[in-house]
């Protein structure tokens, strides 16, 4: 799995765990083990405001985008994030 992160200014907070192909975002499980290799999932599709991209599997990986939400004094980590190469299982470390 790839997750790109998208920085956002607002003051909610965004807490994602992964098992396999399914994240759970603030407490809400998404499977994503039926996207198959080659096709797209339109983010219309998907009922999750964290998601900022259609995802997609490509190679075998499933691609997409989760927004970053950060405050005011927000670190230079987390206003230019890196993206989550193969997550762990687990919940995922997200800058702050």
């Amino acid at each position: 799995m790839k997750i790109t992160l998208s920085p956002q200014r607002r003051d909610d907070t965004l807490k994602v765990s992964k098992s396999g192909d399914t994240l759970t975002i603030n407490g809400v499980e998404y499977d994503f083990s039926v996207v198959p290799e080659g096709a797209t999932l339109p983010q219309d599709a998907v009922d999750c405001e964290w998601l900022a991209s259609d995802v997609e599997r490509i190679d075998g990986v499933l691609h997409l985008t989760l927004i970053l939400p950060h405050g005011a004094g927000a670190s230079y980590a987390t206003r230019f994030p890196t993206p989550l190469l193969d997550p762990a299982d687990g919940l995922l470390e997200l800058p702050q």
